[in-house]
């Protein structure tokens, strides 16, 4: 054997030794093409409460406008609680019918304020890393204080506390169906908006019913039916959870 074929047989050992090396290395490559360096796909639309009112102009060019000032997204999630506060003030110290009036129009404000604090974020490009703890906790805030103030409005205080505990549950359910990697349910037949829905109707017939009957019986059926029905969309949400998970399969 000559001096060349020494060489070759030298070479192939090393593009031997070499192939398993660079095989490992085309195994860990992504197989979308895509850069491995580029960061994931964000989840934020897909875990994000569905609200028909994002498209009304209005919502858009308030979004845009606060967009284009200091205020952030975290301070319109706060600013949702003191709504809450005022809407709750007045219906436990100012039981009038221009006080339910109030209430009604508080509830809208703390509304907007879901609404707003999200567009900012995400169509207005300022999301921050709290944005997740701020899009939540105020939330459940803002529904104990006052699905609690209508509890005691009526007079069954057990029944307003028993209702601010079952609308947090629902929220419980619906993010740890996403902790389990589902997409988050906002399923009803009491989520959040029908929540509010409920009471903002409530405080309406109930300012009338006050004025011409001096009866409380539109305050008192909200609060039975918040508390039932945000009972009922435990159930439904924790259906949906073990739906998915029995289509998925066992995981362990």
């Amino acid at each position: 054997m000559n001096d060349a074929d020494d060489l070759l047989h030298a070479k192939n050992d090393a593009d031997e030794h070499r192939r398993p090396r660079e095989n490992a290395d085309e195994n860990r490559r992504p197989k979308d093409g895509t850069d491995e360096n580029r960061r994931p796909k964000d989840e934020t639309d897909e875990n994000r409460r569905p609200i028909a009112a994002r498209s009304a102009g209005w919502a858009q060019r308030s979004a845009a406008w606060l967009a284009r000032t200091d205020v952030t997204p975290n301070q319109i999630s706060v600013v949702s609680i003191l709504f809450a506060a005022i809407g709750a003030a007045l219906l436990l110290w100012w039981p009038t019918p221009a006080g339910l009036v109030g209430c009604a129009l508080a509830i809208q404000g703390r509304l907007i304020c879901n609404l707003l604090d999200g567009m900012v974020a995400v169509e207005g490009g300022k999301k921050s890393a709290l944005g997740a703890l701020y899009n939540e906790f105020p939330d459940r805030v803002a529904d104990s204080l006052l699905i609690v103030a209508l509890g005691y409005a009526v007079g069954w205080p057990a029944l307003g506390w028993f209702g601010a505990l079952a609308a947090a549950l629902t929220a419980y359910v619906r993010v740890f169906g996403g902790a389990l990697g589902q997409a988050q349910s906002f399923r009803g037949p009491m989520a959040k908006q029908h929540r509010m829905a409920v009471m903002t109707a409530a405080c309406l017939i109930g300012a009338g019913e006050l004025a011409w009957a001096g009866s409380q019986w539109a305050l008192q059926a909200a609060c039975i039916v918040i508390a039932a029905g945000s009972v009922l969309t435990c159930v439904t949400r924790t259906q949906g959870i073990a739906r998915q998970l029995t289509a998925a399969g066992p995981t362990c």
